[in-house]
């Protein structure tokens, strides 16, 4: 079973990635996390995008992105990352010519990458959502004292 790791908000993978990890257990399959932007880089780089320094970014909303660099495919016809997924502040941010800013994760681009790792002997990601900000909630820090 593939499933999309992120980068993205919050609930949205935590979700996702439950639900996958809920089929995965009843079909009784191993899961397959990947990042989506390397599914959108995939589809970019297949359709004979220049190679050197594609970047996929995305909205991550609060006037910031989310951001990936990539190199071009290497011989399983994966995509290499030079720059892991980072923030970028939204203000500020400088465009180039290359960059793709996908509305949407290719759920197919994920299955072709999931079998090119596979035919590869590649590992997967972890399974656990890849969120590139800190929770907004936390936990008290001194909890409250309870009277009756």
């Amino acid at each position: 079973m593939v499933v999309g790791i992120g980068p993205g908000p919050f609930t949205g993978l935590r979700v996702g990635i439950a639900a996958a990890h809920a089929f995965a257990a009843g079909r009784g399959v191993p899961l397959l996390p990947l990042q989506g932007h390397e599914a959108v880089a995939l589809a970019v780089l297949e359709a004979g995008a220049a190679a050197p320094g594609l970047r996929v970014v995305q909205d991550a909303k609060r006037r910031e992105l989310f951001v990936t660099e990539y190199a071009g495919l290497d011989w399983a016809g994966i995509p290499v990352r030079t720059v892991d997924p980072h923030l970028a502040a939204r203000e500020g941010f400088a465009a180039r010519p290359g960059d793709v800013w996908p509305e949407r994760i290719p759920a197919a681009g994920l299955v072709r990458l999931a079998a090119r790792r596979l035919a590869a002997g590649r590992g997967f990601e972890s399974d656990r959502a890849l969120y590139l900000r800190t929770p907004d909630v936390f936990p008290p820090a001194v909890r409250k004292r309870v009277s009756t």
